[in-house]
Parts: C-alpha cells; structure tokens; sequence
C-alpha cells in the first residue's frame, strides 16, 4: 500500500485546525479523495449543517488514524530490515567481545588520552546493550506472534541509535592521532613546504 504522506500531513492539519477556523468543504473534498464516493460529496457540501460537519470529522478521523497505523508499520518493517543488518554486524563481535575484550583495541591504547579510551570501555558496553536487547525483541516477538508494531518500534529505534553512537565511537577511537604524532607531521609538511619554496 501506497500512502501518501503530504497527503496524510494535510489531513491532520485540517483536523488540528480549531472548528470555527475549517473550510467544510476542504474537508468534504479530502472525504471524497479518500472515498471515491461522489454523491456523498455532493450531499455534504449542498448540506452544510452541524451534523454533515460532525460526519465529515469522524470520517477523516477515522481515515488519518488508518493511514498513520500504515505509516507506523512501514516505517517498523524499514527499521526491522536495518536492525537486522546492525544484529549480523554487531551481535557476534557482542559475543567476541565478552570472551576476547581486546579486539579492536588500538597498539597504543595504554598511550591514549582518557576520553579516548573511555570510548573503546563504553563500545564493549553498547554492543552489550545491543546483545541484550536484541534477546528482548526475539523473546517479545516469539511470545507474541503477531507482536504489534508499538512494542517493537522501542526496541527497534534503541538498537538503531546505539548503533550510530558505536559507530561514531569507534570513528573517533580509530582515527584519534595523538598531539606527539600530530606535531611531528606538522613539522614534516612545514619542512616539505619550505624545501619545495
């Protein structure tokens, strides 16, 4: 199913706006693009009464709360697909990690500032998040076959966002060049620089 989502906005919009404030027959047109139904059109924008009103609001209400249930769970299925790509990525190296802690770790970790180590400890303890609530999200889906998109999209957006933040982590940890080395290559291009002039 193909909704679309301006379309959707507008809806809500229109709904959100104060009674006093909405064009009737705004609403009764986005009712008859979403129905197809022209006599029920017709009949709402040639009876412009408090009840045709109330009509008109129950139906795009109960139009706007289907297509954002859809919008809801494509956007769960999208992020199921990438969770399930961040689980083969990380779930083994969460395995890893527990029995081999040092993988990943940089030859001059010991040398390293603090802060940058601090980044290497806390990815050992995100993939450990990870791990966990994974096991959650399987346990949730396997008691509940038809587990609805509201109790897995938690677990989902926690998983994604522990992930960029690993991600961004071991960006940091990987490309950190400490102030010594920094210097020394500074030097080196100054007097490259200077033998070139």
């Amino acid at each position: 199913m193909n909704l679309d989502p301006k379309f959707t906005e507008l809806i809500q919009s229109w709904l959100n706006t104060h009674e006093d404030e909405r064009d009737y027959s705004v609403g009764a047109l986005y009712l008859l693009k979403l129905s197809g139904n022209q006599i029920m059109y017709r009949n709402l924008v040639a009876r412009n009464t408090a009840q045709t009103r109330e009509f008109i609001e129950y139906q795009l209400q109960k139009y706007l709360n289907f297509r954002l249930a859809a919008l809801t769970h494509a956007e769960v299925e999208e992020m199921s697909a990438q969770v399930e790509t961040i689980i083969a990525e990380h779930i083994p190296l969460a395995a890893e990690a527990d029995i081999a802690p040092a993988r990943g770790k940089r030859e001059d970790h010991d040398r390293l500032p603090d802060n940058i180590k601090a980044l290497y400890v806390e990815n050992l303890s995100l993939l450990q998040k990870m791990r966990e609530l994974h096991l959650q999200l399987r346990k949730l889906s396997t008691e509940n076959s038809t587990c609805p998109n509201s109790e897995r999209y938690p677990f989902l957006k926690e998983l994604i966002r522990l992930d960029k933040k690993l991600h961004s982590n071991w960006e940091q940890y990987d490309h950190y060049i400490p102030a010594n080395e920094t210097n020394s290559t500074n030097k080196r291009r100054t007097r490259a620089s200077r033998s070139k002039g």
